[in-house]
């Protein structure tokens, strides 16, 4: 059976480690002090934050990074996204030809605006860039944990690799599909946590469900514009990676930056509402690096700048959902620097 090293003991990491060991992989969770590691072995049962889930006698937890990846096939990085590029240096001696690196973080790196395989890839040896896959997809993992259906997908530029990759993640509950487009699925993964803020203030503010439908459409058309503009497939917004963890995350109270947008309309400040929980909201940072990225591309993605705005200038979100409200309204597929009007424009018969 091939080994499996899991970084990071965020939810995710947990919640995959506990789904894999389920299938009888033998997994290694590697926690970066003792003192966690004995937390997490005495939690037992909670090890994944749900009363019900046991610890698989498959899964073992460590503080030695060298335990950990020892004869491992795969090495998942399940970290948040600021802390991906220190981990994976961490990890980068341990690497081989033969050993896959998937990314399960959903988010883009403040200063660079890079997505998590281009950090990934800063910092190995080229040799092992083939072997770098993604995960991403509506994969709420308190619903995982109860054995309830979900779907994923796992994107390598080579596509052999993304389909060992498939097989391995497989699990009764939890269906992988595969991906060429790296780009998309990563993108849509990060970038649909901006539009989970504004879904939950919408939800705060009470606007009912018109308006948040028409709000996660145009979260859906502007994910879709920057995406092209860096080179991914549109249609993979539209597939589990875009549009499906998109109306995971809007619509779920399991959803960390749901939770934050609703707790915005409250009145509460970010520093404390990010304070108070136990995970990170990715969408936080990643507003801050798509909306660079947009800029450096001179692409328009209003709904960013608003969620922006209320997150780090003060502006009330009530102020900022009746400012879109009143912008200018176009074709729906048009904007500065968008190519999704010309992309499915019908051309004139002759």
């Amino acid at each position: 059976m091939p080994k499996i090293a899991i970084i990071g003991t965020t939810i995710w990491g947990k919640t995959l480690g506990v789904v894999l060991a389920q299938k009888g992989l033998p997994v290694k969770l590697w926690a970066r002090t003792e003192r966690e590691v004995i937390q997490l072995r005495s939690a037992g049962s909670n090890l994944a934050v749900l009363p019900d889930t046991t610890l698989p006698p498959q899964l073992s937890i460590t503080s030695s990074l060298s335990e950990t990846l020892a004869e491992a096939k795969t090495v998942i990085l399940a970290v948040p996204s600021q802390a991906m590029r220190q981990n994976i240096r961490l990890v980068t001696d341990y690497l081989d030809e033969s050993m896959l690196v998937v990314s399960a973080a959903k988010g883009l790196e403040i200063g660079s605006s890079k997505r998590m395989s281009q950090v990934i890839a800063e910092e190995i040896d080229p040799r092992f860039w083939s072997n770098i896959c993604v995960l991403s997809g509506p994969n709420l993992s308190r619903e995982i944990l109860r054995g309830l259906p979900a779907a994923t997908v796992v994107a390598a530029e080579n596509e052999a690799v993304a389909r060992i990759t498939q097989k391995l993640l497989t699990a009764p509950n939890l269906c992988v599909y595969t991906n060429t487009d790296v780009i998309g699925v990563e993108l849509g993964g990060a970038l649909k946590n901006i539009i989970a803020l504004g879904a939950g203030m919408a939800d705060g503010l009470g606007y009912g469900d018109n308006a948040k439908a028409a709000f996660m459409t145009r979260g859906l058309t502007e994910m879709t514009a920057l995406g092209v503009a860096v080179g991914a497939n549109p249609l993979t917004f539209s597939g589990l990676a875009g549009l499906g963890d998109l109306i995971a995350t809007c619509a779920s109270p399991l959803s960390r930056n749901h939770y934050v947008g609703v707790e915005l309309t409250n009145g509460r400040s970010l520093n404390e509402i990010t304070d108070s929980m136990t995970g990170v909201a990715e969408g936080v940072t990643t507003t801050i690096a798509a909306r660079n990225l947009a800029q450096q591309l001179g692409v328009e993605m209003p709904i960013t700048e608003r969620i922006y705005q209320i997150l780090y200038e003060g502006v009330n979100p009530r102020q900022a959902a009746a400012e879109l409200m009143e912008a200018d309204t176009r074709h729906e597929l048009a904007g500065r620097k968008w190519k999704l009007f010309s992309l499915f424009r019908r051309r004139k018969r002759s």
